[in-house]
């Protein structure tokens, strides 16, 4: 967490609370998933707020996420995405009762070697996303692996969905559809039984074929559309963004016609123009990407970023505020992301100007100062 910013984010676990249900309504059994911090907004914050909604298993990425989940007090299943990485992990499955993803035969073979006391496992693989997991044709020597180390058992099956957020990839989408549905018929023919999860946020609200006995909700838990940009955007149209975001005013003052702003002087004044300097720049999670691209939110009216963004301040033209009858003063709060009215700033707005995707800005801006919201 930076400590050192004067960012301040909100997070409103209402919010959360809302989008998982709506999840729930569309895809039945909802997996959240809280890796990275959840996403910026509060690892074992959202895990409580939504057990309180009846989420019974929560994914994390690493297994020290689960292990620190587990130390908050957590009750539930908690699952490592992406299981054990160094000597450390395997230990700590146990200890905490974390269920690992396994998608290769060595890290299979590490965790038979560390004991033989019975383990969950979730077996990963590889339908089409080419990144981590087994493999179809793996099939019949995990099988017999497993038949041979009866104490790790598999409980769980999963893959992920590589473009499952793009309306025209649907054909690939299916494609993995129809391989994860093989491996899952040819592990019950073995004599397991392991529950499924192929579901992500997107294609729990647009892929009905995908859903199984329990789907992965990530993105959209947080209030960004995983369809935003595409013919599919109105399956999104619920979603409650849940972090808010903002930084303080530190000076207002004139910038004259034909006078440069900030490094580089990037950008040069075509008239007479009042500027605010905010407290925030790239040492605080806010991309320079947004340097004379990005816009801010004072009141409910949208802002521009004017000349380079600095390590720890933005300058924004406030000039047409005075005919919204509008006054900024050093100290005011100015939105960066969310914040009121018409000229409240989405996720998706934020992601477009920084060139990135919704998935970076609240991974970043959530690692400054938060607070939390719950009714």
């Amino acid at each position: 967490m930076i400590s050192y910013s004067k960012i301040r984010v909100q997070i409103d676990l209402n919010a959360i609370r809302h989008n998982y249900r709506l999840l729930c309504r569309a895809g039945t059994q909802v997996i959240p998933v809280i890796k990275s911090d959840a996403y910026g907004h509060g690892l074992c914050q959202v895990a409580q707020s939504l057990a309180g909604e009846g989420a019974d298993t929560f994914a994390v990425g690493y297994v020290h996420e689960g292990v620190q989940l587990r130390e908050s007090g957590c009750q539930g299943r908690i699952i490592s995405l992406l299981g054990p990485v160094d000597a450390g992990d395997y230990g700590a499955l146990r200890e905490a009762d974390i269920i690992p993803f396994i998608g290769h035969a060595a890290t299979l073979e590490t965790l038979a070697a560390t004991g033989d006391s019975p383990i969950d496992i979730a077996l990963k693989f590889d339908t089409g996303m080419s990144r981590l997991g087994f493999r179809e044709e793996q099939l019949p020597d995990l099988v017999e692996f497993l038949r041979s180390h009866p104490h790790i058992r598999p409980v769980m099956l999963s893959s992920h969905l590589a473009a499952a957020d793009d309306p025209r990839s649907n054909a690939l989408t299916d494609s993995q559809y129809e391989t994860f549905s093989r491996i899952l018929s040819g592990l019950r023919e073995a004599g397991f039984s392991p529950e499924s999860n192929l579901a992500n946020s997107a294609a729990i609200l647009g892929h009905e074929k995908c859903l199984c006995d329990y789907q992965r909700g990530g993105l959209a838990l947080y209030g960004a559309n995983p369809f935003c940009g595409t013919a599919w955007e109105h399956l999104g149209r619920d979603l409650q963004p849940a972090m808010d975001v903002t930084a303080p005013v530190l000076s207002v003052h004139p910038l004259e016609k034909g006078q440069g702003i900030s490094y580089g002087h990037t950008f040069v004044a075509d008239r007479d123009m009042l500027v605010a300097v905010v407290g925030v720049g790239y040492a605080d999670c806010y991309s320079r990407g947004l340097s004379n691209e990005g816009w801010m939110n004072f009141k409910g009216c949208r802002v521009p970023i004017v000349g380079r963004v600095c390590m720890q301040m933005t300058c924004v033209d406030i000039s047409g505020l005075e005919a919204q009858d509008l006054t900024v003063r050093v100290g005011d709060a100015i939105h960066l992301l969310g914040g009121p009215g018409a000229g409240r700033i989405s996720p998706e707005d934020l992601a477009e100007w920084w060139g990135s995707i919704t998935y970076e800005v609240l991974c970043l801006l959530g690692m400054n100062q938060r607070s939390f919201i719950e009714s």
